[in-house]
């Protein structure tokens, strides 16, 4: 065979290998039925968990026989069980995968917009309105269990990074900061423990709101954090030092974010900063990332320049970027010399 047919023939099998939906779709079944708990252990006969689960028996053993043959689980003289390399996927793995892959949670179900890319790359807006008759965020106040799973993964991720970005910037040097749209409040606990001289507040929508203060009273910093119950698309508490947007702009198309941006430009104090932290087109994004926050938000991982013009709008000037991690950096903004 010539190598020129080889070669194309790997390249046709390695495409082919990227492009397959069955493998992917797997795991996410997999997961949403609760396979990976369920079959801890010496495992269960196929029949035995079709009846629990109130699924075929024929198309769940299609099902095991492929989850087999990618080792999440392995044949068992029960019938089946989970494998070591399995456990992961279980629901107290404490990795996050559950969320990422479960079909019911935020997590999950946002994916599931990327059947509508087509639709996103034509028109720029976001694929999961177009698959769910609503916006992301909407789906979220109808469903308080997707609002639920969304803060947790919104928590989860940034867990591990937390002691970077806190060790990574000067945030001593605010007296006040208000984290708009903070969820949880993990990241401004973690700041107001490292520095006691600052006073943090946080702006987020409810239940998240009344989840934060619970946060705060769990880090022992609850006597310098006030929460505010609020949209970042409505006033904010005015006359902080600093106003911190985390993973927030990169969910919105430019039209939301120049809000945003809007209000926190009327309340900072002339001598403030607007603080963005978030992944960075070129520098600290991932791509596949990047068309995730397109297809579900009609976002987009902007670039330096992007934020300097989104930014100029408003009066802001970039004065520094810093990589904060591996996966975000940090824009500091201020507001221009009015002279």
């Amino acid at each position: 065979m010539p190598p020129s047919t080889f070669v194309n023939e790997h390249n046709v099998a390695t495409i082919r290998n990227l492009a397959g939906l069955a493998t992917p779709m797997a795991l996410r079944v997999a997961v949403t039925l609760g396979l990976p708990d369920r079959l801890r252990g010496d495992g269960a006969a196929v029949e035995q968990v079709a009846t629990e689960l109130n699924v075929s028996p024929v198309a769940l053993e299609l099902l095991l026989g492929h989850l087999a043959a990618l080792g999440i689980i392995e044949r068992a003289s029960t019938g089946y069980r989970n494998t070591d390399y399995g456990a992961t996927l279980c629901s107290d793995a404490g990795n996050g995968l559950t969320n990422f892959l479960h079909l019911d949670m935020a997590g999950g179900r946002a994916e599931l917009a990327f059947v509508e890319l087509l639709y996103s790359v034509t028109t720029g807006d976001a694929g999961y309105s177009r698959r769910y008759g609503r916006d992301f965020w909407a789906d979220l106040a109808r469903y308080p269990r997707l609002r639920e799973s969304f803060d947790q993964q919104m928590t989860h991720r940034f867990r591990e990074q937390i002691p970077q970005i806190v060790g990574g910037y000067d945030w001593g040097r605010f007296s006040t900061i208000v984290d708009v749209g903070g969820g949880h409040g993990t990241l401004l606990a973690a700041i107001l423990a490292a520095h006691p001289r600052v006073r943090g507040h946080l702006v987020d929508l409810e239940p998240t709101a009344t989840e934060a203060g619970r946060t705060f009273g769990a880090h022992h910093v609850e006597d310098r954090a006030q929460v505010t119950a609020g949209s970042f698309f409505d006033p904010l508490p005015e006359g902080a030092q600093a106003y911190l947007l985390c993973d927030i702009l990169h969910d919105w198309g430019d039209e939301h974010a120049h809000r945003i941006l809007g209000r926190c430009v009327e309340a900072v104090r002339p001598t403030g900063r607007v603080l963005v932290i978030e992944p960075v087109g070129g520098r600290r994004a991932e791509t596949e990332f990047d068309l995730a926050m397109l297809v579900i938000f009609g976002g987009r991982e902007r670039r330096v320049d992007e934020f300097r013009t989104l930014a100029s709008a408003h009066g802001l000037v970039l004065d520094t970027v810093t990589d904060l991690t591996d996966q975000r950096c940090l824009l500091e903004f201020r507001l221009a010399d009015p002279s």
